[in-house]
């Protein structure tokens, strides 16, 4: 079993993978509000502040919001060519929790 800190290596590792810096184009059309949560959630994820402030963002966004949240992240690993290779850092960061 891999340990947090091996699979933050694996991570690290194919984030420096030749072609990881190559420029995608995504072509798409995502509601204002959908824009606003991503950037919530992403500000969130990195500084921490959805976990500090205890307003957890998902109680308060609507089914559909996530839907196309969801859509949109999938779209963005599928014109990337990642689809693939996120399933494998997921199970790895799986394996790791246990």
């Amino acid at each position: 079993m891999m340990t947090n800190n091996e699979v933050a290596q694996v991570f690290d590792t194919v984030l420096s993978s030749p072609g990881m810096n190559e420029q995608v184009r995504i072509d798409t059309r995502i509601s204002r509000k959908a824009i606003l949560l991503l950037h919530q959630i992403i500000d969130g994820g990195f500084t921490g502040k959805e976990v500090q402030d205890g307003m957890p963002l998902s109680g308060l966004v609507s089914a559909a919001t996530k839907e196309e949240l969801k859509v949109l992240a999938a779209d963005c690993l599928k014109k990337g060519g990642l689809e693939e290779i996120n399933e494998k850092l997921l199970k790895l960061s799986e394996a790791a929790k246990k």
